[in-house]
């Protein structure tokens, strides 16, 4: 007999997160608009939407709840809660931000893209509107603006997108000293990012972040030809060859600079993991997923099918988290940091960014929108630098867009982790991906437990 046969109960990562995926799609469906159950290995949680706390729970307290959200008795759930001792006062009520203060804004240094990619929220990097970079001054007067009311001590935060950023170099470059230099004056930390295809990078780009300390996000939306299929450039070749080439001195440079992989998923892809893995190897400081729920032209969109896929997927990259960090190793799957950083500090919130609000996107020719997503889109138009923020449309948007005002996000037990999700893909396609949110969500939670049980040093 051999002795070198593997073990046949051992069970490959993907097998298990079909499991999972399985179990987590039923157990995380809408119940009660106020608690959640959270089924454990170790000790089973309760999810408690109002705070978004988490608490250990009894079998038989288990048992209560299950029994309670089967019958849908909202009321017979707040006494339970009650006595339990847990304080239901609402932390989160009906009253939207008022003239939210602005901490941070993107520039769309450069409405103009030298890529053809296939699903482009921006329309080919132009906005639907004629190609043109953003004046100097302009990004000067956004950067003022931004400035104008911070305190000493505080820290604001500016990003290049575009388009193609770098396709306005000098203007981007300039715009990054000078917001430095006014920031120090005003003893304001001034952080930076940029988003780029990275087709375009030089080697003396690197020393330049890695100055200013950017945090650098390039768009690779999977490996060789899955990345080339969707993201060519706009005579049909492929990029990923080039990209990978130029971001090597970015790589290699990072101290300051943080320079971070962004995959855009669609239907086409199909092994996140092999993804991920490859990413890291790399040698990227983060890498991220997020699904393609709406493109300018249609083509690509993420179905609720297809995010079903993706959630599967998304477990068992999760599960490869789990495992390095019960290893004691380093693994920066950036969806799944971010959740569980979400999680533990009980993120509650009645909006799922700060769009609108702390946050605006700024044209090529100066004017507000709610997010870079929303530029020349009237659905997101918040004034322009040159007078400042519109109040009555920011408050408007503020009024409109709180999460009890969406529906079915107000009677969901995921409300306040999802904030009702991206307000550009909802106001145009709908909420097509709740169930995959809820999962994710559900999971990570379930990992959450796990993580701080057997490997508690993580979140230190």
């Amino acid at each position: 007999m051999s002795s070198t046969a593997s073990p046949v109960h051992q069970h490959p990562l993907s097998v298990i997160a079909a499991q999972l995926t399985s179990q987590i799609t039923q157990q995380s469906l809408p119940g009660s608009t106020q608690v959640h159950i959270i089924p454990s290995t170790g000790t089973d949680q309760l999810l408690v939407s109002n705070g978004s706390r988490l608490h250990r729970i009894s079998p038989a307290i288990r048992q209560r709840f299950e029994t309670l959200i089967a019958a849908k008795d909202e009321a017979a759930i707040t006494r339970e809660l009650t006595a339990m001792g847990l304080d239901t006062t609402p932390l989160i009520d009906d009253t939207p931000l008022q003239d939210p203060g602005l901490y941070a804004i993107s520039l769309a240094i450069a409405q103009k893209c030298n890529m053809g990619c296939t699903y482009c929220y921006a329309d080919q990097g132009d906005f639907g509107g004629p190609a043109k970079n953003m004046h100097l001054d302009t990004a000067k007067q956004s950067i003022d603006l931004l400035l104008k009311e911070a305190k000493a001590g505080s820290k604001v935060q500016v990003t290049f997108l575009g388009g193609e950023p770098l396709i306005n170099r000098k203007a981007l470059r300039e715009a990054t000293a000078y917001a430095a230099t006014t920031g120090a004056q005003k003893q304001v930390q001034v952080n930076f990012s940029v988003t780029t295809n990275g087709t375009l990078l030089k080697p003396e780009d690197a020393s330049f972040f890695e100055e200013y300390g950017f945090a650098v996000t390039i768009s690779l939306d999977g490996i060789g030809a899955q990345h080339d299929q969707q993201r060519p450039m706009k005579d049909g070749t492929g990029t990923y060859a080039r990209i990978i080439e130029k971001i090597q001195p970015l790589l290699a440079a990072q101290r300051r600079m943080q320079v971070s992989a962004r995959v855009t998923v669609t239907p086409a892809q199909h092994n996140l993991e092999e993804t991920l893995l490859e990413f890291i190897r790399m040698g990227f400081h983060s890498v991220g997923f997020s699904p393609l729920l709406r493109s300018s032209n249609g083509k690509d969109e993420m179905t609720p099918d297809d995010l079903a896929v993706m959630l599967q997927g998304m477990i068992s990259c999760g599960l490869l988290f789990e495992q390095h960090v019960m290893q004691g190793k380093r693994f920066p799957f950036l969806n799944m940091i971010n959740a569980l950083k979400e999680i533990a500090k009980g993120t509650h919130r009645p909006y799922p960014c700060g769009a609108g609000a702390g946050y605006m996107g700024v044209s090529a020719d100066g004017d507000l929108f709610a997010c870079h997503r929303f530029v020349n889109e009237a659905a997101g138009s918040m004034g322009n630098i040159y007078e400042g923020p519109n109040a009555t449309l920011q408050n408007n948007w503020l009024q409109n867009r709180h999460v009890h005002q969406q529906t079915p996000c107000n009677s969901c037990w995921a409300k306040y982790l999802c904030g009702g999700g991206c307000h550009h893909e909802v106001l145009e396609k709908g909420r097509t991906a709740c169930d995959y949110i809820r999962g994710w969500l559900h999971y990570t939670m379930q990992a959450h437990e796990r993580i701080s049980r057997l490997a508690p040093d993580w979140y230190r």
